[in-house]
């Protein structure tokens, strides 16, 4: 495959175990960096990560895995980071390669919270990635539908189409389907809203609230998601496309959801630190409430369902008391 660029996938969760399989359908080697040694040592040995998605088997011929992060940067022109923002981060502090030559996608559902920036506008502000050169991944896509070979969706967005289409072709088999847009900003911040709004829906199973109410929540959560995006960044767009609404139903409903997850523990009577605890995984939302309340100090768009995740998660807020109020102010 003599010109095909090389893909180096940065993460070692579910989400970027499932990037691993898509590109290993269509390459012949992909990069793939995690953190950590024991899963690396356990791919090589026993061809399945530990920790996620372990029924997926990989043919680890195909794999160049390494636990330093230089590495796998130096030896790909194209980076897809699947890790969760809030550890995004620490692992930059070890890079020293250089970016700017890079073509790099965020797989990455928030903020990042040392910069209240969206990933692809950390990449540009602190390590000077060219705004072309910074694509987004977006769903509705889960993980573990992935792991099943269940037909799946992405949007797979970038400034240069060329370079949408590209990484769209790699992705692409015969059970995920992908399109492309040139909404990166607003993709990217629907991924990251769409995390919030699905611990909301999570609060109301939680506190008993039925499929009506939750529908009615959802209904007014792609109307909140729309005054935000719009006033972060104005263009034509159809909200209703699969990267906003879709991504945003199958975030909210899914049993594969962990941010719905959290959110109903969070109903049920779960204080924030005891049901991080208990989830195996990052609830990407919990962060991004934080970040996109800040935020929307200055946009002030019209957030009810934020202010009220936000209320509960970080103000110490009673669900039920919040939940009750939020109820009036929906439509």
């Amino acid at each position: 495959m003599e010109g095909t660029p090389r893909f180096g996938v940065i993460g070692g969760g579910s989400w970027a175990t499932a990037i691993v399989k898509m590109l290993c359908e269509n390459l012949e080697k992909v990069n793939w960096y995690m953190r950590s040694v024991y899963a690396l040592e356990h791919i090589k040995k026993q061809e399945h990560n530990p920790n996620y998605l372990s029924s997926v088997e990989f043919d680890v011929s195909q794999l160049n895995l390494s636990n330093d992060i230089n590495k796998i940067v130096e030896e790909s022109d194209y980076l897809i980071f699947a890790i969760p923002s809030a550890f995004l981060k620490r692992e930059l502090d070890e890079l020293q390669i250089p970016l700017e030559n890079k073509v790099v996608f965020s797989a990455i559902k928030g903020i990042v919270p040392e910069s209240s920036l969206i990933v692809g506008e950390h990449f540009n502000r602190y390590f000077d990635v060219p705004m072309e050169n910074i694509g987004v991944l977006t769903g509705p896509c889960h993980a573990e539908e992935v792991a099943l070979e269940r037909l799946s969706y992405l949007t797979v967005a970038c400034y240069d189409e060329q370079k949408a289409e590209l990484v769209a072709k790699f992705l692409s088999s015969d059970y995920i389907t992908c399109k492309i847009s040139d909404d990166v900003i607003g993709t990217e911040y629907a991924a990251m809203l769409k995390n919030i709004y699905a611990i909301a829906a999570g609060i109301a199973h939680g506190l008993g609230y039925g499929d009506n109410f939750q529908s009615v929540l959802m209904s007014n959560a792609i109307r909140e998601m729309k005054k935000f995006i719009k006033k972060v960044h104005k263009m034509k767009r159809n909200i209703n496309d699969s990267a906003y609404l879709g991504d945003l139903l199958v975030t909210g409903y899914s049993i594969f959801s962990r941010n719905r997850m959290f959110g109903n523990m969070i109903g049920k009577g779960y204080t924030v630190k005891s049901a991080q605890m208990e989830m195996s995984m990052v609830a990407e939302g919990y962060y991004a409430t934080e970040s996109a309340f800040k935020i929307n100090k200055e946009l002030k768009a019209k957030t009810p369902i934020i202010n009220a995740v936000y209320n509960i998660l970080y103000e110490g807020k009673n669900p039920k008391k919040v939940f009750n109020k939020l109820v009036d102010k929906l439509d």
